[in-house]
């Protein structure tokens, strides 16, 4: 049946990859854990469990999101009926990042199939064995045509964006992103970019200590920190730094004991390109937690950094690892010159026992998303759409927005010819004072 236009062939579609994804759910997480040694519980708490949840709403939804939107009809054109059409855009380019290869490539995936179109995937070649699961997986659940998976390196990337497509989604980095918008650019082609940047966790004075340093711990080195809604540094009260780390201290040693090299539940960085990186922004005199690292397994140990400078690489780049800065600020204004010394984030956090003070923070940074009194929870929202904003990104998915991504809406009035109002037509002699009349008192 045709795929773009029949709702029914596109509900079996999205169910035969739910059968499939349960199916096969153990050889995802053993294929996670193979590319950078996910932990099987994060493995199915955000990658696997979070794409069977999205397709069971996304089938149980499907014809409400498709079914089109009768709005209110404008007075000028009485009398007529007003709607909103969702029609699919054609072809679309997925291009999936490796920090959560499975389900930052199904997750857009499902959307564009659920709006009707045909989808080109390409998964990230960094984490090899996951881009094989998902290939397989794909094609045990679409037709090619419809749905197609394009595995290879930067080449197969260039090559992708070098042909025309009706829409690109792409999950990434900043860098990666400004070339996947010249491309669109070039074909004057609608683009998602889902990016990243500096993301701050503002720790207030009235904060929950103990309960601050659980979330952050949990929310910054789950996945070795390699999440692009970490945290990416803290800004604590001055007043409350010093309890704030001894215990941030404690709850790392909860999490994964004094050996962190021994924890299974603690991941490796994707590569050694970027476990250089990430050793390169470690300068001994800020450490004051962690700090060991092993080459050999693409280990570098959950470590806090003590008021690096501000210029500094670890505070200049977005760090994608498992370090933790923490700079302390006095005041407003410092919040406001540090904040504001870098691009617009897409998550931040603020920690407070203050309605005033989380009111302040929302009003006054732009950012993608976030949490009052906890980190990174804002995504498993489906209700909440999830994208950045400036250099963070720009649109948004997750739920009904998901499906909008994809859809283009066509807007449709029908007349009705019972009656023929003859003022709008020319010739217009006499007419004028009356259509100024009628269209300023609407």
């Amino acid at each position: 049946m045709d795929f773009v236009h029949d709702i029914e062939s596109r509900k079996k579609a999205l169910e035969k990859l739910l059968q499939c994804v349960i199916a096969r759910e153990d050889e995802v997480i053993k294929a996670l854990y193979a590319d950078f040694k996910k932990p099987g519980f994060e493995s199915v708490a955000t990658e696997t469990s979070y794409i069977i949840s999205d397709l069971k709403a996304t089938i149980s939804n499907l014809y409400r999101l498709t079914k089109p939107k009768k709005v209110r009809p404008s007075l000028i054109n009485f009398p007529s009926l007003d709607y909103i059409y969702s029609e699919p855009y054609g072809h679309v380019l997925i291009i999936a990042p490796w920090n959560y290869p499975f389900q930052l490539a199904l997750c857009p995936l499902i959307a564009a199939v659920s709006a009707g179109n045909r989808v080109t995937l390409k998964p990230s070649e960094l984490a090899p064995a996951t881009s094989a699961i998902l290939a397989t997986i794909i094609s045990e659940s679409f037709d090619p045509y419809h749905v197609t998976v394009e595995e290879g390196g930067v080449e197969k990337s260039n090559e992708l964006l070098a042909k025309r497509w009706d829409y690109i989604f792409f999950t990434g980095s900043v860098g990666v992103g400004r070339i996947v918008a010249r491309a669109a650019a070039e074909q004057l082609t609608p683009v998602t970019l889902e990016l990243g940047g500096k993301s701050p966790c503002i720790v207030d004075k009235s904060a929950d200590l103990p309960l601050a340093a659980r979330r952050i711990v949990w929310g910054k080195f789950m996945n070795a920190g390699q999440t692009c809604i970490a945290p990416d540094y803290i800004l604590v009260h001055h007043s409350v730094k010093k309890q704030l780390m001894g215990y941030l201290k404690e709850e790392i040693t909860r999490a994964y004991g004094t050996d962190v090299k021994a924890s299974p539940d603690f991941a490796r960085i994707i590569n050694l390109r970027h476990w250089e990186r990430l050793l390169s922004y470690i300068r001994p005199e800020h450490v004051v937690f962690g700090g060991s690292h092993d080459k050999e397994q693409l280990f570098i140990a959950p470590t806090l950094l003590d008021e690096p400078d501000l210029k500094s690489e670890v505070m200049q780049n977005e760090i994608f690892g498992p370090l933790l800065p923490l700079i302390s600020y006095q005041g407003e204004a410092d919040l406001r010159r540090i904040i504001g010394s870098y691009e617009k984030p897409l998550s931040l956090y603020v920690f407070t026992a203050s309605a005033g003070f989380s009111d302040f923070v929302i009003r006054n940074f732009s950012f993608g998303g976030g949490c009052i009194n906890d980190t990174v929870i804002h995504i498993a929202n489906k209700r909440l759409p999830f994208g950045g904003v400036g250099h963070s990104g720009m649109g948004a998915y997750h739920g009904q927005s998901s499906f909008d991504t994809f859809s283009h809406k066509k807007s449709i009035t029908k007349k009705a010819t019972w009656l023929d109002i003859k003022l709008r037509y020319a010739p217009y002699k006499d007419k004028l004072k009356k259509i100024r009349r009628l269209l300023r008192w609407l």
